[in-house]
């Protein structure tokens, strides 16, 4: 997978700033809204570890699937650094037979692709499904409202993606899941996956986090890498400057002063506040959860660590740290100014550095980001903030009858193929010579491919992820796990693992608000001594007493 959400998969938390619905939504009271069902004030809490058998039981790889040539450590995954010789055909017979056309809908961030009866990538791939599916882009950073209004209105199409960061701005979703979607239970619980060989891949902790309502509602798309943020630098220009990546926050304070130099538009930082608080050690499970030495849950907003992070951040912005226009405005282009120079620090997903650094080398010789090694700011082992939830899920319409059902299985199954698969290389970078070019050490695709795939079939499937190899970054794939498997050993233990938790809606609805103020506070709109009114606003009208009440509960129903 090239690109997916803001910045691949990969970053599932890197939309915070999204967090939520808009006002109508959350206030008109959420999904299914005047629809008849009762309204639930608290959240829901699933324990998974008692529905096991519910699961489908694992297989292996198709044969022929060459091993990989570098093993991640779990959640990692396992990585290549050569394209395969030859590609192995793992589904024999065409998935579809109705001829009946099949509706999506699925995200995409940036230009949306040409569709149906334009797009020679969607009829190469309808080929070989042996059925059109016809689909609905929509724009990426609006995904949730658009899942909202569809959900509320009854109206949702054959087969519905929908983000596994999305979900929680979903107001009681389980409601939607049971009312609007096909339960899969039979047909893919223990043996009977079988028949979908490809989703028998899957691993079981991707397949945990597809259960609602105590039964099998989706096909999850496993993670690519569990890692929601990291601190890229520009290791060329700072190499121009005799400075490297800094190991502290003194040395973060420091290098950020020493680069920032207004006189020659050049500025330190993008916003880092979430890489800050990362080194500070804030608790980051289920975006700010942890337990008390007492075993009562507290959110990070409530923690010593969280006040350091927030003088830190603060003092950067105060320090004009931050480039201007990122100050000013959420719309500005991080981004743009990474790769221009005018910022050497910014925080993203890890699934923008392969892309970024692919197309910038091209424009700016000798251009290299790097990831700075995460470090705890007061000593110790880091904290590194990450899980294994898949990247989405692809719910089936419910009613459709079981004929078609089985059909939409197989079609999701085909796509599923993993890599060193002909039907993964169609699906992931259309015909060879049309959309894309393959050597030995990769998949380059063309100006056709990036203008005709937005991973529209990714988004209807899932696959056992791996890294791939790519011309364009030879040593792309021996950077990233070589991070990555260091990283890993400091990844947050999550107190609430094994259960699905649907917060109250009045903590979800909080959220947004909360951390508006605290950006004015951060960015010197506010005074940071409003810091503790914020918070204890956020505690009582905000929902956070009631979502505390909430994951104990969750833990005491669960014996822990």
């Amino acid at each position: 997978m090239e690109a997916s959400g803001p910045d691949v998969a990969t970053s599932r938390r890197s939309v915070l700033g999204l967090l939520g619905l808009g006002a109508a939504a959350t206030v008109g009271g959420g999904l299914l809204g005047g629809c008849g069902e009762a309204t639930r004030s608290g959240g829901e809490a699933q324990n998974l570890d008692r529905l096991a058998g519910l699961l489908p039981n694992p297989q292996p790889l198709p044969p022929g699937i060459p091993k990989p040539d570098i093993a991640g450590v779990r959640p990692v995954p396992d990585g290549y650094t050569r394209f395969p010789a030859n590609l192995v055909d793992a589904v024999t017979e065409k998935p579809g037979s109705s001829g009946q056309e099949i509706r999506a809908m699925t995200p995409a961030w940036g230009p949306a692709p040409p569709g149906l009866g334009q797009n020679a990538y969607l009829a190469a791939v309808n080929a070989e499904l042996g059925v059109p599916v016809n689909f609905s882009v929509q724009d990426g950073l609006t995904y949730a409202e658009k899942l909202n209004a569809m959900l509320g209105a009854r109206d949702v199409p054959d087969l519905l993606c929908v983000p596994e960061w999305e979900v929680s701005k979903l107001p009681r979703f389980s409601d939607a899941v049971a009312a609007l979607f096909e339960d899969l239970t039979d047909y893919l619980a223990g043996d009977a996956v079988r028949a979908y060989p490809m989703l028998a891949t899957f691993p079981t902790g991707a397949w945990r986090n597809a259960l609602w309502n105590e039964r099998l509602m989706a096909i999850p798309n496993p993670t690519d890498g569990p890692f929601p943020w990291a601190l890229f630098y520009r290791k060329d220009l700072l190499d121009k400057l005799g400075l490297t990546y800094p190991t502290s926050m003194d040395e973060l304070w420091e290098v950020g002063k020493a680069v920032t130099n207004p006189a020659r538009g050049v500025w330190a930082f993008s916003d880092i506040f979430a890489m800050v608080q990362m080194f500070y050690k804030v608790p980051g499970t289920d975006e700010g959860w942890r337990l008390r030495p007492d075993g009562t849950p507290e959110f990070k907003y409530e923690t010593p660590e969280f006040q350091q992070a927030v003088e830190f951040m603060a003092k950067v912005y105060r320090e004009g740290l931050v480039h201007p226009d990122l100050v000013a405005s959420k719309g500005a282009d991080a981004k743009q100014l990474l790769q221009s120079g005018r910022i050497l620090f910014h925080q993203d997903g890890v699934g923008m550095w392969q892309p970024m650094q692919a197309e910038q080398q091209k424009v700016t010789p000798g251009f290299n980001i790097q990831p700075v090694p995460i470090f705890a700011a007061t000593g110790g082992d880091p904290l590194v903030w990450g899980d294994d939830d898949p990247i989405s899920f692809t719910f089936i319409r419910k009613g459709l009858g079981k004929a078609r059902v089985e059909e939409l299985l197989r079609v999701i199954n085909w796509c599923s193929a993993p890599f060193g698969t002909t039907e993964f290389n169609l699906r992931e970078y259309g015909v060879e010579g049309q959309h894309h070019t393959r050597s030995a050490a990769g998949v380059a695709k063309t100006d056709l491919g990036f203008k005709e795939i937005a991973n529209q079939y990714f988004f209807i499937s899932g696959r056992s992820p791996v890294l791939q190899p790519s011309p364009q970054t030879p040593n792309f794939v021996v950077d990233v796990l070589a991070y990555s498997n260091e990283m890993v050993r400091y990844l947050e233990k999550d107190p609430w693992a094994g259960l699905k938790l649907e917060m109250p809606p009045r903590f979800n609805a909080g959220l947004v608000p909360t951390e508006d103020k605290i950006t004015d506070i951060l960015r010197g709109r506010r005074p940071l001594r409003d810091l503790d009114a914020v918070i204890q606003e956020w505690r009582t009208s905000g929902g956070g007493d009631e979502a505390r009440e909430f994951r104990a509960k969750a833990l005491a129903d669960a014996g822990r």
